[in-house]
């Protein structure tokens, strides 16, 4: 995995690169910028997968950065924000642009380690990730609701927090949550778990799929909670799904 770190301090952008280096030696720190700018040359010269970005950063910041990137023809980046706060008003600025995870320093080996997975099986099965629409089911939802349900149609490989969800709406978490369980009928995190455990079913039925990445695609840092998860909303194991499966 080609990766990029924008860090404006030199100490911070050193540990976060040993950090990643750690973890996997197929993780490979192809280039490292001190501010947004300079990142956005890099990305056009050493075309990263994931980019690792401050916020604050002099000439250019995070936040700029990543909608030049975005506007740029062929830019498929992955962007991972690492932020001192966690500021709300960015969050819901990086969830607009479509940032893949948020990241509070200090940050630790067990966080990066679990965004990496979580990035290494959404790059490796990207091409498998099916359209599953939910929004055209609920043509009548609140507006608000509407945005919720295409950011989990668009991010449900991510981390998704509600009550971060309502603040980047600039609502209160029990209005949204009331809205959405009446709109849609479950709870958010109900709805949300149902969701991903959707896409694993027929990521699961995808020929050449790796099956033990599939946790980590739609969202699960751990493949014991995410079994539990399929078998609690399904009402059947994995492989008792796919055994099922196979007599159709």
């Amino acid at each position: 995995m080609r990766i990029l770190i924008v860090e404006d301090e030199q100490r911070a952008r050193q540990g976060l690169r040993k950090l990643i280096s750690s973890i996997s030696e197929e993780y490979d720190i192809v280039a490292e910028a001190a501010d947004g700018k300079r990142a956005l040359e890099l990305i056009q010269a050493v075309s990263p997968e994931v980019i690792f970005t401050d916020i604050k950063m002099p000439y250019m910041d995070g936040i700029a950065l990543i909608k030049a990137a975005v506007s740029m023809g062929g830019n498929t980046a992955k962007f991972v924000i690492t932020s001192a706060h966690e500021e709300f008003e960015l969050a819901r600025q990086a969830i607009s642009l479509g940032v893949t995870e948020y990241l509070v320093k200090p940050i630790i080996y067990d966080e990066v380690e679990a965004v990496m997975k979580r990035l290494e099986s959404l790059l490796k099965n990207e091409k498998w990730i099916p359209d599953i629409d939910i929004v055209k089911n609920y043509p009548n939802a609140h507006p608000l609701v509407l945005k919720v349900l295409k950011i989990i149609r668009n991010s449900y490989s991510t981390k998704l927090n509600q009550e971060q969800l309502a603040k980047s709406l600039m609502v209160t978490p029990e209005y949204l949550s009331y809205i959405f369980h009446k709109d849609v009928g479950k709870r958010f995190s109900e709805f949300l778990r149902a969701y991903r455990i959707d896409v694993a079913k027929t990521l699961l039925l995808q020929e050449g799929m790796v099956k033990d990445d599939i946790p980590y695609a739609v969202g699960f840092s751990d493949s014991k909670y995410f079994n539990k998860v399929f078998r609690d909303v399904s009402g059947e194991t994995v492989a008792e799904f796919l055994k099922n499966m196979k007599k159709y």
